[in-house]
């Protein structure tokens, strides 16, 4: 098994928690020694205030020879220095002298809690020369020092009363609640950098994929940034969208061709078809071919039209505001409508933008309003309306409507309806489609639903530009 290496996401992840595991080790650890319950050397100021300490007691008693009465002044003088919050240089202080044993020379009461304290700061030393200190709750103990009194040797101890609140050291190591809160804080910057490498190679990633929802196939070099495993994926997104591209325009490009090349044999057919009028004159045989050749050619006109949009739409894409796109093809509708004795009304256009192909989606609308003012019999309404996000366009029409069971089916190519709606429209079936087609490449929705008019009711939504 391979080492994992920095570049590869699965090596940060396991870099990241062995280095917040090592820093919290590494803590730890120290916080142990600074922890003054231990037994830690004295610092140099402390110790050469011992010195002093023990300097100024062996001169005030190097003329008494009695160890008991000189204990006894010793305690009888910190005791009343204690009562009247006396404040000199030893202020506050303990002393205790013990012999070379550690035993603890009377008056002191050998129960209270810093005769305790005494003796078991005594039973930890391990080194009798090297003078070092302990805090016993609010007791700072120090010492060895060695002392001359009464012409014979003894040990000098010193407390102090520590009168400082507990240090936040202290406190950690007395609630582990606390340090394991002090050990998730110093791990959260690390976490929340490996939150964040995770994060932004896969909003990319996310922010690509919602493009190619909208239709939008273009290539992303930004996906190919990251470890190893986002880099890999992001070249492999931009490699399926270059192959859907292709695909697409193959695609369309072979129906263009087959569109491009079933025009010369029915041109021909045409042909053969007026010198056979001419030879044999008219006839409702011939009459039916050339029709029928007619309602071809139609249908060839539209795919090419349709082919024509398509082709390499879905890469180019542009904003453009809904009134420069659809404002005259409505007023030009509108006038044509006229022209025919039938009304047209469109409502305000919302001021926004879009993303699309602005030929594409100008055709599908016009297919829309072209065929509600053909099957309408007077009355022809266009609303636009807009929310944060989708634009809805809703084109109605006051004609003979399409039956329920038929409307999802006439978006369907050279789906003709058996109502009257279709008798005499000599349409190829084709419009629909195309319209159906554009909009969800612009990934919107088309319905068709019964219009309040009567008539039948187009429903479009398209997405908006935030």
């Amino acid at each position: 098994m391979r080492l994992p290496k920095i570049t590869n996401l699965y090596g940060r992840i396991f870099a990241i928690f062995w280095f917040t595991m090592f820093l919290v080790l590494m803590a730890v650890l120290s916080l142990q020694h600074l922890d003054p319950r231990k037994m830690t050397d004295v610092p140099k100021d402390h110790y050469q205030r011992l010195l002093e300490i023990r300097d100024r007691i062996e001169k005030q008693f190097a003329d008494q020879n009695d160890i008991k009465s000189i204990v006894w002044q010793i305690k009888q003088r910190t005791d009343e220095r204690h009562q009247h919050n006396a404040h000199g240089n030893d202020g506050g202080l303990e002393l205790f002298i013990t012999d070379a044993e550690g035993n603890l020379l009377s008056p002191y009461e050998h129960r209270s809690m810093s005769a305790r304290a005494l003796r078991n700061f005594v039973t930890n030393i391990e080194d009798d020369k090297v003078p070092q200190q302990r805090l016993y709750g609010r007791f700072l103990l120090a010492g060895p020092m060695p002392i001359q009194l009464a012409n014979s040797d003894y040990v000098l101890y010193v407390g102090i009363k520590w009168a400082r609140p507990p240090s936040f050291l202290i406190q950690l190591f007395d609630h582990p609640f606390q340090l394991l809160l002090v050990t998730m804080l110093i791990s959260t910057p690390l976490l929340l950098w490996l939150a964040w490498a995770l994060s932004q190679p896969a909003r990319r990633l996310e922010k690509a994929a919602q493009r190619v929802a909208r239709g939008e196939f273009s290539i992303d070099p930004e996906l190919e940034k990251g470890s190893t495993e986002f880099r890999q994926a992001g070249a492999s997104f931009n490699q399926m969208v270059e192959a859907v591209n292709q695909m697409i325009s193959r695609q369309q490009r072979l129906l263009s061709d087959i569109s491009h090349e079933l025009r010369s044999p029915l041109t021909r057919l045409g042909m053969a078809n007026s010198l056979a009028q001419r030879k044999l004159g008219q006839s409702p045989e011939l009459t039916r071919i050339e029709t029928e050749a007619q309602r071809l050619e139609s249908m060839i006109s539209n795919l090419l039209e349709l082919s024509r949009m398509q082709v390499d739409s879905h890469n180019q894409r542009e904003q453009q505001p809904l009134q420069s796109l659809w404002e005259e093809l409505l007023k030009d509708t509108q006038y044509e409508a006229e022209q025919m004795g039938k009304n047209l009304t469109f409502s305000h256009i919302p001021d926004r933008t879009i993303l699309c192909h602005p030929p594409l989606l100008m055709s599908a609308l016009e297919n829309i309003v072209r065929n509600a003012i053909y099957y309408g019999k007077s009355n022809i309404l266009v609303t636009l309306t807009a929310d944060h996000r989708q634009l809805t366009i809703l084109v109605e029409d006051d004609g003979d409507g399409v039956e329920e069971e038929e409307r999802e089916a006439i978006f369907r190519p050279f789906y003709r309806v058996s109502t009257a709606r279709d008798q005499h429209s000599g349409g190829t079936g084709l419009g629909l489609a195309i319209t159906e087609n554009a909009i969800r490449q612009h990934n919107g929705s088309i319905r068709a639903l019964r219009s309040d008019l009567g008539g039948l009711k187009i429903e479009i939504k398209l997405p908006l530009v935030s």
